[in-house]
């Protein structure tokens, strides 16, 4: 018998990881109330069902995956549904946030009865025909979500107890988006300096690879920028016994504080990173 899934919310990753599971041929259900019209328009293309929190409970997992800031708002808004239900889910908790914030998620879950996964997921959000999302699980119950293999998620078993796979999200987003806000700091000090072009050709010849990489991702961040405010704070606390690497990643997350704030607004900054990125010809 299939399973029945929940996935909470639908924003980019979510609507992503619900529409695989929906494409093959799982029903997902998920929670639009309160949620933008773009949501409720991403959850319908999606293939996901709008339900109440009692129907999200009576699921057979549910996948939390909110900006990292939500994730215990998630577990203490369905707490009540969960104590409630006769048939206790899986609930895996998916979001970027760093181990002791997931043992106090965990508890308010086990508490209700429901059994509690650890889980982070590394890539972009699943794209038709696309393998590069994965789901790293840890915890006694890791071994359960491994069934949703089944039905089109890349599942990675973490070894180690609950804790185990955030701290492998923290240590591969600190790398990846701490970099991301070391190269976007360095880029607009450029701008201020008026050296962008003398910067963009020396690293293009000297260092291809980077530039590539830059170029790309720089761009695709500034949408994302708010979401990473908190994932940069939780990385801080991650590596908190390091007290240079946890100022790093706050010192990261008022500069993406600050980039959501210009996207939003006159995208000046963000202007100057496209400069680098896509020169004017």
């Amino acid at each position: 018998m299939q399973p029945i899934v929940a996935v909470i919310a639908p924003g980019m990753m979510g609507s992503g990881v619900g529409g695989r599971l929906a494409q093959n041929g799982i029903e997902v259900r998920t929670a639009l109330g309160g949620r933008s019209a773009a949501s409720v328009k991403r959850a319908k293309e999606a293939g996901m069902v709008a339900v109440s929190d009692a129907q999200i409970a009576a699921c057979d997992f549910i996948l939390s995956i909110v900006p990292p800031g939500e994730a215990q708002g998630l577990a203490d808004r369905l707490a009540p549904a969960l104590r409630a239900a006769a048939n206790k889910p899986i609930y895996v908790d998916c979001n970027a946030v760093n181990p002791a914030t997931v043992l106090r998620i965990a508890r308010t879950i086990e508490e209700t009865g429901a059994t509690f996964v650890d889980g982070g997921i590394i890539g972009g959000p699943p794209m038709p025909g696309s393998k590069g999302t994965k789901l790293y699980v840890s915890g006694p119950a890791a071994t359960r979500v491994a069934e949703l293999e089944k039905y089109g998620l890349e599942v990675r078993l973490q070894a180690g107890p609950i804790g185990a796979a955030s701290a492998m999200k923290m240590s591969y987003a600190g790398i990846t988006k701490g970099f991301t806000a070391l190269g976007a700091a360095m880029m607009l000090a450029a701008a201020r300096a008026g050296t962008t072009d003398a910067l963009r050709a020396e690293i293009s010849a000297s260092q291809p690879a980077l530039h590539g990489w830059l170029t790309r991702q720089m761009p695709r961040m500034y949408s994302k920028a708010y979401r990473w405010v908190a994932e940069m704070e939780e990385i801080s606390g991650f590596v908190g016994e390091d007290p240079a690497a946890a100022q790093f990643f706050q010192a990261a997350a008022r500069l993406y504080e600050r980039i959501a704030a210009d996207y939003e607004g006159q995208r000046a900054e963000c202007a100057a990173l496209d400069a680098f990125c896509e020169p004017k010809t």
